[in-house]
């Protein structure tokens, strides 16, 4: 019997939810999806702008065909966005960063620089073969007697500029990496010389003949009259005309010589790099080529050059070592006496003891250069009763002087690593021996020297690394002199590896040769990795102390 106002149960309708109308479940989808949040939108921003710079890269890198970095680069890119783009990488999302700067600041540069140990270049063989021979033509241009003068205008575009000349009423434009060429709708003013070119900004006479820093540029400027380098550039002396200049060299691609049609000699390409003529003499520009292991065979078989690194070897062990021997024991001594708490006003001592390492480097290094001066330095004149000492000029003298420096800069950071290992030493080991009746020498030797040695043997280890290589104190203290008598490269007495390397690379002036450096620094690489790996696995002998 059913009641009035009374439904029909179904079967199992006790354990049935009541049913939802598509309205109401379409709304709690709406309430459950709420759209990217801002961690999304600021990832896509982030990527956004990774995406740009690297497409830009690529783009670059492919106009200057360096086919290397464009692999590189777009490999870089697609695993970033992979990485970033994808719920499976989670653990690459926070090591792909570090991983591509690893790969960028410290791999590619240490093989980049294995590539140029095995090549010449350096000064006279900077660029290609083809821009050897642009370079070599262009020393030898003259101007042909029977060229006409063409009305030229000054034209720029990207900071770059270039001559767009007239020839019967058409346009030609080009700089120094694009020769002459036809321009459509370029237009011609009163004077006859161009006033608008299509791509280009047209540079106004008034600036041409009042800037004198444009004047310079623009007489130096050459501008091919076509991709044969052997039929001359276009060149000015004012800035209004132009006028066809011809080599009196000439370039014969498919045999590979140059020939002087002043003289009739001819130079030929050699594999080194060089335009060798037969009675021995060269022409200055010259281009890259590999060369194998010349420059390491250089180091050790050329005379001059294997003295003077003979020097500079020598002596960047021995500043090393004494670098890290002398500020260690007089940290470790400073330590000890200021650990002891009888000691009054350990506080500020300590502060005033650690000076020194909170001061620049460099400032400290520039301000003894004048105190070591030999003139007016107050070290003569405090300390040696005003005597003229050639600190700076005599060669022991200077590395006495410098490591002297090198000593002041670095006891403090010894001194607060000394201390903090003190402090750290097991109070029961050393009251245990004070009871066994050893003495304060018995403890120092047996026990306090081990356990300190222990804690910072790594930090000298990297100390040793660290004067191996410290530039900053030789260069800026007094530049690595005096000089070596007779060295190829302007090597100094004071020179250690790293800052011979800067002056063989040329980047300090006067003649430069990469491969030679970048073989230099290999050495040095290797050098220093093996006796770091030495000393660290002696290290692990003083663990038993512990």
């Amino acid at each position: 019997m059913t009641l009035p106002g009374s439904t029909v149960a179904g079967p199992h309708s006790g354990d049935a939810p009541p049913r939802q109308s598509s309205t109401s479940r379409g709304e709690s989808h709406a309430r459950r999806w709420r759209g990217p949040g801002w961690g999304f939108l600021v990832k896509l921003a982030l990527m956004a702008i990774v995406n740009a710079v690297s497409l830009l890269a690529i783009v670059s890198a492919f106009r200057a065909e360096s086919w290397v970095i464009f692999g590189v680069a777009v490999v870089l890119l697609l695993l970033a966005d992979i990485v970033y783009f994808t719920k499976r990488a989670l653990p690459l999302k926070y090591l792909f960063p570090g991983l591509t700067f690893l790969l960028i600041f410290q791999v590619f540069i240490f093989l980049y620089t294995g590539y140029i140990a095995f090549t010449n270049y350096g000064t006279g063989h900077i660029g290609t073969q083809e821009q050897a021979v642009n370079a070599a033509l262009t020393q030898g241009e003259r101007r042909l007697e029977d060229s006409p003068t063409y009305p030229l205008a000054v034209i720029e575009r990207g900071g770059e500029y270039g001559f767009a000349i007239v020839e019967d009423e058409d346009v030609l434009a080009g700089d120094t990496d694009e020769p002459l060429a036809q321009v459509r709708g370029a237009e011609i003013g009163a004077t006859g010389a161009p006033v608008a070119v299509p791509g280009w900004n047209v540079v106004a006479r008034n600036q041409v003949l009042t800037d004198p820093a444009l004047q310079e540029i623009i007489t130096n400027l050459r501008v091919p009259v076509s991709d044969d380098p052997n039929d001359g550039s276009i060149r000015t002396r004012e800035g209004t005309t132009g006028a066809v200049y011809e080599s009196t060299l000439v370039w014969d691609e498919s045999a590979q010589t140059i020939t002087d049609t002043a003289s009739g000699t001819v130079y030929r390409a050699t594999d080194t790099g060089s335009f060798v003529a037969d009675d021995g003499s060269a022409l200055p520009a010259g281009w890259y080529v590999g060369v194998g292991f010349d420059n390491f065979i250089q180091i050790f078989t050329d005379p001059k050059l294997q003295s003077a690194l003979g020097i500079v070897t020598l002596w960047t062990f021995a500043f090393a070592l004494l670098s890290v021997a002398i500020p260690f024991l007089m940290g470790l001594i400073v330590a000890i006496i200021y650990n002891d708490p009888r000691v009054r006003g350990r506080k500020v001592l300590r502060t005033l003891f650690i000076l020194p390492y909170a001061f620049p480097a460099f400032m400290s290094a520039l301000l003894f250069r004048g105190m070591f001066n030999a003139e007016f330095g107050v070290i003569n004149d405090l300390f040696f009763f005003g005597a003229q000492i050639n600190w700076l000029g005599d060669p022991w003298l200077a590395r006495i002087a410098v490591l002297w420096v090198n000593v002041w800069l670095t006891y403090p950071y010894f001194f607060l690593v000394c201390t903090g290992a003190l402090q750290s030493l097991p109070k029961d080991s050393l009251e245990a021996a004070s009871i066994d009746g050893a003495g304060r020498s018995r403890q120092m030797r047996s026990i306090i020297l081990p356990l300190v040695l222990v804690a910072t043997a790594p930090l000298l280890i990297s100390s040793f690394a660290f004067s191996f290589n410290n530039f900053t104190t030789i260069y800026m203290f007094n530049n690595g002199g005096p000089a070596i008598p007779g060295a190829p490269f302007a090597l100094g007495y004071t020179d250690i590896l790293i800052s011979a390397i800067y002056r063989i690379s040329g980047v300090a002036g006067g003649a430069a040769d990469f491969g030679l450096a970048s073989a230099l620094s290999i050495l040095v690489f290797l050098v220093v990795g093996l006796i770091s790996a030495i000393a660290f696995r002696q290290t692990r002998k003083l663990e038993e102390y512990q």
